[in-house]
């Protein structure tokens, strides 16, 4: 028996395509620049997040001391590493293995590094695992049972806790922009990172969250610009955006 059919949310043939990557996440010139950018942008707005939500000082040297953090999907570490830095007990989960191998080494000299661990989320759900915040970044675009995945990472963030979850929209500009613009046109990611049908709009993400009792408590577009590359926040969820959303099970 494969591993897809113990838990459906596996998709065998991401699996492959991330393994093929997994030796340049740390290269910010290679095939992974876009998330290199988008990781110092969204790193801010997740600290001013969490620090507002859990009322810690973003001041201080290390504003998440005290919060314990699942990067879901997390690749070969990049943003476990900077919520490490801001503090927080961090631990990082991918089904790539040599996206597992290549996280541990990168964050080994790190004071306060994050923990790894080749797994899913239904993997820590059967271990009763909860966290305080669940980071699901760019990750359900990727997965074979939306529903299925979705459920498992609301179910082990703790009570009162946050789930971010960033992703694209499925509407045609989106496809035009961050498909056939991002891979095929100006060749920004490799083709084929991005499937169509597999694209979630907001508000089928916001029902798979509010039927698992979360409240929805803040929303943010994410911006390209094509001519110098930089990315910014923005009103707009019509292409990238990213969801914060509270546990309210008790």
């Amino acid at each position: 028996m494969n591993k897809q059919s113990i838990n459906p949310s596996i998709d065998q043939s991401e699996i492959a395509k991330f393994d093929k990557l997994a030796a340049t996440w740390w290269d910010p010139t290679g095939p992974m620049w876009p998330l290199h950018t988008l990781n110092q942008l969204r790193t801010g707005y997740i600290v001013e997040q969490l620090t507002k939500h859990f009322g810690l000082d973003p001041l201080a040297p290390e504003p998440l001391r005290g919060i314990r953090v699942l990067d879901i999907g997390c690749g070969g570490g990049l943003l476990s590493e900077s919520m490490a830095r801001h503090g927080a007990t961090v631990h990082g989960v991918d089904m790539v293995e040599r996206s597992i191998v290549i996280a541990r080494q990168h964050a080994e000299p790190m004071y306060n590094s994050p923990s790894y661990e080749c797994s899913t989320a239904e993997a820590l759900l059967k271990r009763d695992e909860a966290f305080d915040v669940v980071l699901n970044m760019e990750v359900v675009e990727h997965v074979g049972d939306l529903a299925a995945f979705m459920h498992a990472c609301n179910s082990i963030v703790g009570t009162g806790g946050l789930q971010l979850v960033s992703t694209i929209n499925r509407n045609p500009v989106a496809w035009l922009v961050a498909i056939i613009g991002a891979e095929y046109v100006l060749r920004w990611l490799p083709k084929g990172t991005h499937q169509y049908r597999k694209l979630v709009k907001p508000a089928e993400l916001q029902d798979l969250l509010t039927k698992d009792g979360f409240e929805l408590v803040a929303t943010t577009g994410v911006s390209v610009n094509p001519f110098n590359r930089k990315m910014s926040l923005n009103s707009s969820r019509l292409i990238n955006y990213m969801l914060v959303a509270k546990n309210t099970k008790s």
